[in-house]
């Protein structure tokens, strides 16, 4: 099993909360994006992607977050509800916020780039008063990214979040999810990821962002330390991903589990993540034993990156499973032995 245990009698199985954005993606992909002239808007955000993953994936999703008084603010809400997830607890900026804009530019299968704008965003204008206690205490686990973190008053709000979470009893899951945009200084990224890190059951996180949340504690720690260090205060579970080396998970109980990555011919090198996080928390929730939560994590991240958007081409269950019995008998195993 995976050594989490979730109080069946609650409404929602996950509230995310954090980063919504609208993304632009070229058409005419394979070019510079100065001269790309045909793009496909989408719902972006990494937290609003595994909302999205998750809901497609038969789970109750809840989002708390914040979007523009704008048409692209009622693109969001009509999507999420569509989708099936709650957006009771959306609400809309007041003073002319908006959501962010991200432009992809895919150059080729292994080189993307993104080009942000992100001022006076929306998302960050979460504050204390949108965060509500029965709300959280509806959820089974609430999952925080490392975005919300980056500016005040959003960073208030995920820590009530926190907070309140860990009052009531709802799982906390740290989704990292690192960009440099808004941080002013890596002294402030390891100040607050380490402070949600302490108190999170489930984190998942690159070698780079968990270098990043531990800058202040201990330079250099290696996988095995640093998943020590988190069973130590409060982890579960600790997910370490190495990108094309694959990833692990590390349990409380002192089990590795290794996968590695499910081959694809990619159309972009972004969007795995989000997948991989859907895919490994569906995986969870189901009550899985880890290595199989890793494999469908895994298998939906390669789904995801030959794929053109983040959300509209997220898979169902019975996709991944499709791809992963398929992609097996071509490739073979994919779980990373010794």
């Amino acid at each position: 099993m995976n050594n989490i245990k979730f109080d069946s009698s609650r409404k929602f199985d996950l509230i995310l909360l954090g980063r919504v954005t609208i993304d632009f993606n070229p058409v005419d992909y394979f070019h510079p994006l100065e001269e790309s002239t045909t793009f496909k808007k989408y719902v972006g955000g990494s937290p609003a992607n595994i909302s999205v993953g998750i809901s497609r994936h038969g789970l109750k999703a809840g989002f708390i977050g914040k979007v523009s008084d704008d048409q692209f603010g009622n693109f969001v809400v009509n999507y999420f509800n569509k989708e099936g997830v709650d957006t009771s607890h959306i609400t809309r900026c007041k003073n002319g916020e908006k959501l962010g804009l991200t432009f992809t530019e895919i150059l080729s299968p292994t080189e993307s780039s993104i080009l942000m704008y992100r001022n006076r965003i929306a998302d960050l204008q979460l504050s204390v008063d949108d965060v509500d206690e029965e709300y959280i205490k509806s959820a089974k686990a609430i999952l925080i990214s490392g975005t919300s973190l980056s500016e005040s008053p959003s960073r208030e709000a995920a820590l009530k979040a926190v907070m309140l979470a860990k009052k009531n009893k709802t799982k906390i899951i740290f989704d990292i999810d690192y960009r440099e945009y808004n941080w002013k200084n890596k002294d402030e990224i390891s100040i607050y990821y380490s402070a949600v890190a302490r108190e999170a059951d489930i984190i998942l996180g690159s070698r780079e962002e968990f270098d990043l949340t531990e800058k202040l504690i201990e330079s250099g720690r290696t996988d095995e330390q640093t998943a020590k260090a988190w069973h130590n205060e409060n982890a579960k579970i600790v997910v370490i991903k190495h990108g094309k080396h694959g990833s692990t998970a590390y349990t409380k109980d002192g089990q590795k589990y290794s996968i590695k990555p499910f081959p694809v011919k990619a159309l972009k090198s972004f969007g795995g993540g989000d997948g991989y996080a859907s895919g490994f928390l569906y995986g969870i929730f189901m009550g899985w034993n880890v290595i199989d939560c890793l494999e469908f994590g895994s298998a939906e991240a390669s789904m995801m990156v030959r794929s053109h958007s983040c959300t509209e081409e997220l898979p169902n269950p019975d996709e991944v499973k499709a791809f992963i019995k398929e992609t097996k008998e071509k490739y073979g195993e994919m779980i990373a032995r010794g």
